[in-house]
């Protein structure tokens, strides 16, 4: 597919590119959210060092995070931005100008799209099944009594994949020959989330990865998802 970032090539001259265009077009009067979608559409590197930070925008090789790019090009005109806007957009996902999601698609770029497409289900729906599910054990403790919130998460763990995050994180690690650390970074638990993902779809049937994912779309959308670059509505069909 076209225009999607590339996992194995690095290529400094084209993203420098899209550094220089999102710099321009800031100056020249363009709205700094469009000169950074346009910037996104021409980037191309899958990660790089930068500024001692490493940034790793492809996870497992389909999933881009788009909002690490975003906060990556942003360093480099962070003085050209309203600071209120770009914390919105950064730290809670809330674009500063309305699109339509074909919008969105067109200026990051059809294949950087697809893209998005499999992160957005792989890691942000993935991680709002385990919120939801957490939250259906909370409700149901109270109901019986039972106000203490131990082991909730791994209890919802066992729901929705049948053992401890434990035992699941370890198989991970195993799976992709990464040590067993007793820490996790922020990565890691992005990639983890895309690989429990790719798991529950092996292990569950299609009824109930269906009914799973339109549990965590519903509480994306009560939680004001519908701010985002995404039409949601067609995501639940």
């Amino acid at each position: 597919m076209d225009n999607q970032l590339i996992a194995t090539e690095k290529t400094p001259t084209a993203d420098n590119r899209a550094v220089t265009h999102l710099k321009q077009e800031i100056a020249g009067g363009k709205n700094w959210y469009i000169a950074l979608l346009e910037a996104i559409g021409l980037w191309t590197g899958a990660e790089e060092t930068y500024k001692g930070h490493h940034y790793r925008y492809l996870i497992d090789g389909e999933a881009f995070d788009w909002l690490l790019l975003a906060e990556r090009l942003c360093r480099e005109v962070d003085s050209l931005l309203p600071e209120e806007e770009r914390d919105a957009l950064l730290f809670h996902g809330q674009p500063p100008k309305r699109l339509s999601a074909e919008e969105f698609k067109k200026l990051i770029g059809g294949g950087k799209y697809h893209q998005y497409l499999n992160y957005f289900y792989g890691v942000t729906v993935e991680e709002a099944l385990l919120q939801a599910v957490q939250e259906e054990i909370r409700k149901e403790k109270r109901i019986s009594g039972y106000a203490s919130e131990e082991n909730l998460a791994n209890e919802a763990y066992r729901r929705i994949y049948g053992t401890t995050k434990a035992i699941l994180l370890k198989r991970f690690r195993r799976q992709k020959r990464y040590p067993q650390l007793k820490s996790t970074s922020l990565d890691e638990l992005k990639e983890f989330s895309y690989w429990l993902f790719n798991y529950r779809l092996k292990q569950c049937d299609k009824a109930r990865v269906a009914s799973d994912t339109k549990k965590a779309l519903e509480r994306l959308s009560r939680n004001g998802f519908r701010q985002q670059t995404i039409d949601i509505s067609l995501l639940g069909e």
